[in-house]
């Protein structure tokens, strides 16, 4: 095998496609997200409106009800989102708030009446859907947005921000494939907003070479010869009429569509992608989802009562500033005495050690320092002769040594059949041991009563079955039989 050879993380491609680049790295990324109870179109709603804000969205975000806006802010720096719009529903109506990450402003806004994307598709006559078109950032065209009040110029800003600038200078129109119109009704206070793809069609020319430019299959059922195709152009049923002056522009680059080469009269069309949304502004927030309120449709509060929220969220801001800080200050003296605590320990069990090598290097100096006792050197000493070899020499038979302990040995366990044994044998000593005792004491008593006259006749008594113990038991009985016994030796 040859020789390994090491990558080099600058040379490296995969390392470079994995870095993103930097303007997609600058752009405005969101998180469309519902919040509580919804319903099954507002759910719809929310996955359409990720097909507007895409490619620079969470498609396939997966929110749940345990999920706070913290949760998604922790995150949010991390994937370089900086707006979040959430949908929620109540029993008034259903609203959508603009978050501006991580510190606001906040818009609420009122959706009045919305339709979803596959019923505006459902309802052209001529449904045109391209799935590249999704792949760049989509054109913001607003319109009646200059009137007074700070809303409407924060309203406008958080609208352009919401999509990527464009640089004109560098711009490609081949990326530019989709719009979204936002208008404004000064007399409703309405905003409609509409999403749109951009097509580019070729004007003045012929409807049958139209036809053949767009790549579409002609009918020549009517026809004869291809030429008439070109030259009856009248004949042909074609519902499209002449496009105006107005909306005819002369492109600058080529687009991807068939037919927009450069430098070629185009006429642009829009056709509506979905959804449709009608929105009312409610109320302008300072911070995320919470603060101080900038402006309101509904209410209207005098200065005082200004104020006093003013002062009320000033002394709820100082509490919580307090709270924290004192719960650094807790954190970090427990992390201190858990510190002192590891320290003490340590020097415990640092401290212990050394006590225990002190004292085993005392035991060793001890030891080393008296000398052992000879025992064959004391004998010559006092006795003045030489020991017999086998006096002071150990026994090498002896297998268990003394360690100089006196503890005591532990037992071993005994089987059931020697303890069986052991047991019938201390029962069989203690019988011979009762039997014994009884002939001694008999020996005993026959010497008191006549010496050794009844050796015999204790002998016989034995050879007949013991009748002498049982004459014995009366004195009578033994006097008869001894003088008659005695008589009879006579």
């Amino acid at each position: 095998m040859g020789k390994r050879k090491g990558k080099c993380v600058k040379r490296n491609l995969s390392t470079k496609q994995a870095a993103e680049p930097e303007h997609v790295v600058k752009a405005p990324h969101s998180f469309v997200i519902h919040r509580g109870n919804c319903s099954k179109n507002l759910m719809d709603l929310t996955k359409d409106f990720r097909k507007i804000m895409e490619p620079f969205t969470a498609s396939q975000l997966k929110e749940r009800k345990k999920n706070t806006i913290k949760d998604f802010l922790s995150i949010s720096g991390y994937l370089h989102v900086s707006h979040m719009m959430v949908f929620t529903e109540t029993e008034l109506g259903t609203y959508m708030r603009l978050a501006r990450l991580p510190r606001g402003p906040t818009l609420t806004f009122r959706v009045q009446n919305y339709s979803l994307a596959r019923d505006v598709v459902s309802s052209l006559r001529k449904q045109y859907v391209n799935a590249r078109a999704f792949q760049n950032a989509p054109l913001i065209v607003l319109n009646s947005f200059s009137g007074e009040g700070m809303h409407m110029k924060l309203m406008a800003t958080m609208f352009q921000n919401m999509f990527p600038t464009i640089n004109i200078t560098n711009v490609k129109l081949k990326n530019i494939r989709r719009c979204v119109l936002m208008n404004y009704n000064p007399t409703t206070k309405l905003i409609d907003m509409r999403h749109y793809i951009i097509r580019a069609v070729p004007v003045g020319l012929n409807k049958g070479v139209k036809k053949m430019v767009q790549g579409k299959i002609p009918n020549l059922n009517r026809c004869k010869d291809m030429s008439e195709f070109f030259d009856k152009a009248a004949l042909l049923s074609e519902s499209e009429f002449e496009e105006d002056a107005t909306n005819q522009v002369t492109l600058p680059q080529s687009l991807a569509s068939r037919g927009a080469a450069e430098n070629s009269q185009s006429a642009i069309r829009l056709v509506e992608l979905g959804p449709r949304m009608s929105l009312h502004l409610i109320k302008v927030e300072d911070g995320l989802m919470d603060g101080e309120v900038l402006f309101h449709e509904l209410v209207e509060k005098t200065d005082e009562e200004k104020a006093l929220i003013k002062k009320k969220r000033e002394e709820k801001r100082r509490l919580k500033e307090k709270r924290k800080s004192q719960q650094d200050e807790n954190v970090k003296r427990k992390q201190k005495e858990k510190e002192d605590l590891k320290q003490k320990a340590l020097e415990g069990i640092k401290k212990k050690k050394e006590l225990t090598e002190n004292q085993r290097l005392s035991e060793l100096a001890d030891a080393e320092g008296q000398e052992p006792e000879d025992d064959a050197v004391y004998y010559r000493q006092e006795v003045g002769a030489e020991p017999e070899p086998d006096l002071f020499s150990r026994n090498p038979m002896r297998k268990r040594k003394s360690d100089g302990t006196d503890e005591p040995r532990g037992f071993k366990k005994m089987r059931l059949d020697k303890k069986l044994n052991k047991k019938y044998q201390n029962k069989n000593e203690k019988t011979k041991e009762r039997s014994t005792t009884r002939a001694t004491d008999r020996d005993s008593r026959t010497r008191q009563h006549g010496g050794g006259k009844f050796k015999n006749s204790d002998s016989r008594n034995k050879r007949a079955g013991g009748k002498f113990n049982k004459f014995n038991k009366s004195g009578n009985t033994k006097s008869k039989g001894g003088k008659s016994k005695g008589k009879q030796r006579k």
